[in-house]
Parts: C-alpha cells; structure tokens; sequence
C-alpha cells in the first residue's frame, strides 16, 4: 500500500465515522427532546442504527410539552391574584 492509498482509507475511514456520528450529534444538539429522553434516543441510535434516528424525526417528542404549568407563568399568574 503506498502513501497516498494510505491517505485515502483513513479520509474514508474519517468520512464514513462523521455520517455515523451526525445522527448522535443532532439529536444531542436538538430542542426537541430533553434529559432521560435525549438519553434514550440517542442510545437508540447507538445500538439500533440509523433507523432510529429516522423514527426521532418522525415521534420526538413523545409527549407534548406543557407549557402552561411552567413556573414563569405560575409566577406571572400569582402576580395577577
């Protein structure tokens, strides 16, 4: 194997390890989901495959985000007594 065939396994290498790492770092970096579910989703992909990832983008969040039971607006209502 020559150098520059050597140069070009590890670029491949490297690019093919950046597209299985995407999914992992967009869900890590992504409001959708946040702790233990975060958690889960990405172990998912971890063990599951990219076909995890796919059903993120489909069902996260798995249950709504209820924003009115926030401790900003418990404040602001209580303000309002």
């Amino acid at each position: 194997m020559d150098f520059f065939e050597a140069i070009f396994t590890m670029v491949a290498v490297f690019i093919c390890f950046v597209i299985w790492l995407l999914p992992i770092l967009l869900i890590a970096v992504s409001s959708r989901t946040h702790g233990k579910e975060k958690a889960a989703w990405i172990l998912a992909v971890i063990f599951i495959s990219w076909f995890a990832w796919v059903f993120y983008l489909l069902l996260a969040p798995l249950r709504p985000r209820d924003e009115h039971r926030s401790y900003r607006h418990y404040r602001n209502y209580r303000h309002y007594r």
